[in-house]
């Protein structure tokens, strides 16, 4: 159905946020015009499709945007398709709103919605791929993870100073929930001297051979990067701050850091210090490349809408802009590449 004359797309930004979600809006409502769309926005994830909270988006409304970190539109966790009541308020406000298309940016689960919805051939749906871990299965690389990777190296390149100056080990606990992508990469770039992730179990007597290594050959400080999902080897269940959950299942995790650092001081005697960078890697402005990455699949979300190839996702392969089914992607997680693992442990003592 057309609105004033013209079809409308609607969008909705939902998960966490993260740096270039504004990148890819002031994206879609550009190539939007340009084409001859309205543009609608939806608030607060799915959350406003239940609720029918949207605002119209125009040139005006995304004008200086890009370099902004968050997202204009609001976002939550929200799970529509845990009720059913919610499931059909989505599908009964996409008529009255008079939205004839829908471009959701998000991760796992934001996704999950959407194939779902794509499956059912209920909405014309187009996903764009978003989360800092960079664990979305069938894109080489989700925007907001550049940004979160170069807050990390910089977090380390300052703690580096601190620890030498003190003597001390440094634990930076960063996010990572099922994967070590922010994690290996950041502590590759930071020069880490231990990474700790989910994809590569270690126990804690391993991790302090590794601090004594160093202390043998005159390195009285040490920096140990370890991902929020890290599991010490044997041990029976992620650290977590509460078992409370999300509506799609999951847990508010953190503490792993003060796990380890407890035990290393123990073991070792080496003082030890915690820095839990949490919420500061999604913040702030996005960098070059999330900037230019966002806007490159925002363009080609509306793209994909105009030449009717609904139910899919706008992925990067190699420096290509492409598109996949969503009924092919995120499967599976994208776990880190061993190679960079191996890598990584070069530099380990």
């Amino acid at each position: 159905m057309a609105r004033n004359g013209k079809e409308a797309i609607g969008i909705l930004t939902g998960g966490g946020d993260c740096p270039g979600l504004n990148a890819v809006i002031r994206a879609v409502v550009r190539r939007a015009y340009m084409l001859g769309y309205e543009t609608i926005g939806i608030k607060n994830g799915w959350y406003g499709l239940v609720k029918g909270l949207v605002e119209p988006l125009d040139l005006m409304k995304v004008s200086g945007i890009l370099p902004r970190g968050g997202t204009i539109l609001g976002t939550s966790r929200t799970n529509p398709l845990k009720d059913e009541n919610d499931k059909k308020a989505v599908l009964e406000n996409v008529k009255q709103l008079g939205l004839d298309y829908l471009i959701a940016i998000g991760g796992e689960d934001t996704l999950g919605v959407a194939r779902s919805l794509a499956k059912e051939g209920v909405v014309k749906v187009v996903g764009v791929p978003k989360t800092i871990d960079n664990d979305v299965e069938g894109t080489d690389q989700t925007f907001g993870f550049d940004t979160a990777v170069s807050i990390v190296t910089e977090a380390i390149d300052r703690l580096h100073t601190t620890a030498e100056s003190h003597q001390r080990v440094m634990v930076v606990e960063v996010m990572g929930r099922h994967t070590g992508w922010i994690a290996v990469v950041g502590g590759l770039a930071g020069g880490a001297d231990c990474i700790l992730i989910p994809e590569h179990p270690m126990n804690i007597d391993e991790i302090c051979e590794i601090l004594a290594k160093r202390h043998s050959r005159g390195r009285l400080f040490s920096i140990i990067v370890v991902a929020e999902g890290f599991k010490l080897e044997g041990g029976e269940e992620l650290v977590t701050k509460n078992q409370k959950l999300d509506q799609f299942g999951h847990v508010h995790l953190g503490g792993i850091g003060e796990v380890i650092a407890d035990q290393i001081e123990k073991k070792t005697g080496y003082e030890t210090r915690v820095t839990v960078l949490g919420h500061i890697q999604r913040g702030g402005s996005p960098t070059a490349f999330d900037r230019v990455l966002g806007t490159r699949y925002g363009v080609k979300a509306v793209d994909l809408i105009h030449e009717g190839k609904f139910g899919s996702m706008v992925c990067l392969k190699g420096n290509k802009i492409t598109d996949i089914p969503l009924s092919d992607a995120m499967r599976k997680l994208k776990f880190v590449d061993p190679e960079l693992i191996q890598t990584a442990e070069i530099f380990y003592g």
